[in-house]
C-alpha cells in the first residue's frame, strides 16, 4: 500500500467516525430526554400513612411536626407560579419528559367535609417543553396535542380520598384524586396517586397518573428509529398558596 492510499483510508475513516459521533449526538439531543423532573415535595420529608393499620406509624409522625390548626388548611387556595405538570412517554431508547410551567388553578380544601373539597386547574399547551424546539413544535402539530385550536389542557377534581382530618406540618399524607381530565376537548376519567404537605403556608401536592394517545385521538408515534410505548404518564408536581 502506498502512501497516497494509506492517507486517503486514515482520512475516510476519520470522517465516517465524526460523522457517526455527530449523527448520534443530534440523534441524543432530538430523540433523548433533556427533562429532568422536579418534585414539589421536599425530599427527606417524613410519609404518613393514614391508614387506620397504621395508626402506630401515624403517632410517629404526628411527633415531627406541629399540628396544623384546621383554619390554616380549610378554605381557598391558588396555584403557584412554581408549580410545573409534567407527561412523559417511554421509547425503546428511554423515557422522554415533557414539561409545562404555564399552570394555574383553583382549590378549595375542606379536611372536616372532604365531600366539599374540589379542585380544577388549566395548563397552557403551548409551553411544553422537552428541551428541543423541533420536538416540541412537532407535538403541537394537529395530529397530536393541535394546539392551534385547543391551546388549553385542564383537570376538574370531582373527590379526594385518604386525606386525614388533622395534619402535622411537614407531614406528607397519601391521597387519590378523582376528576376528567380533558385534552384536545376529549373527556377523560382518571385517578391521580398522589401526596400532600403543608409546610410554612404552602400546601405542597404530588400526582401520578396515566393515560395513552388513544384516549385523546392520538396515534402512537412510532418511527422507523424508536418504538413508543402506549401509555403517557401525567405527573403533577404542584405548590399551593393562599
Amino acid at each position: 500500500m502506498n502512501k497516497k492510499t494509506r492517507n486517503w483510508i486514515i482520512t475516510g475513516a476519520a470522517a465516517i467516525l465524526l460523522v457517526g459521533a455527530g449523527g448520534y449526538a443530534f440523534l441524543d439531543h432530538y430523540l433523548g430526554n433533556q427533562v429532568q423532573i422536579t418534585k414539589a415535595i421536599p425530599a427527606g420529608s417524613s410519609t404518613v400513612n393514614s391508614a387506620p393499620a397504621d395508626a402506630a406509624a401515624n403517632a410517629a409522625g404526628n411527633q415531627e411536626g406541629a399540628v396544623v390548626d384546621p383554619a390554616q388548611l380549610n378554605g381557598e387556595w391558588v396555584t403557584a407560579a412554581d408549580s410545573k405538570v409534567y407527561f412523559s412517554v417511554t421509547t425503546s431508547r428511554e423515557t422522554v419528559n415533557f414539561e409545562n410551567t404555564a399552570v394555574s388553578g383553583n382549590w378549595v380544601i375542606d379536611l372536616e367535609e372532604p365531600a366539599k373539597m374540589k379542585a380544577d386547574g388549566k395548563i397552557n399547551m403551548t409551553q411544553v417543553s422537552s428541551g428541543n424546539g423541533q420536538r416540541d413544535g412537532h407535538i403541537q402539530q394537529a395530529e397530536f396535542f393541535n394546539v392551534a385550536e385547543f391551546p388549553e389542557a385542564s383537570f376538574t377534581a370531582s373527590s379526594f380520598e385518604g386525606l386525614p382530618a388533622k395534619w402535622t406540618e411537614g407531614s406528607i399524607y397519601d391521597l387519590t384524586m378523582n376528576g376528567t381530565l380533558t385534552v384536545k376537548g376529549i373527556d377523560k376519567e382518571v385517578s391521580f396517586d398522589g401526596q400532600a404537605l403543608y409546610q410554612e403556608g404552602q400546601v405542597r401536592l404530588s400526582g401520578l397518573t396515566k393515560v395513552t394517545f388513544a384516549d385523546f385521538g392520538m396515534e402512537n408515534p412510532h418511527s422507523v428509529v424508536l418504538e413508543t410505548e402506549n401509555d403517557i404518564s401525567v405527573q403533577l408536581e404542584l405548590v399551593l398558596e393562599r
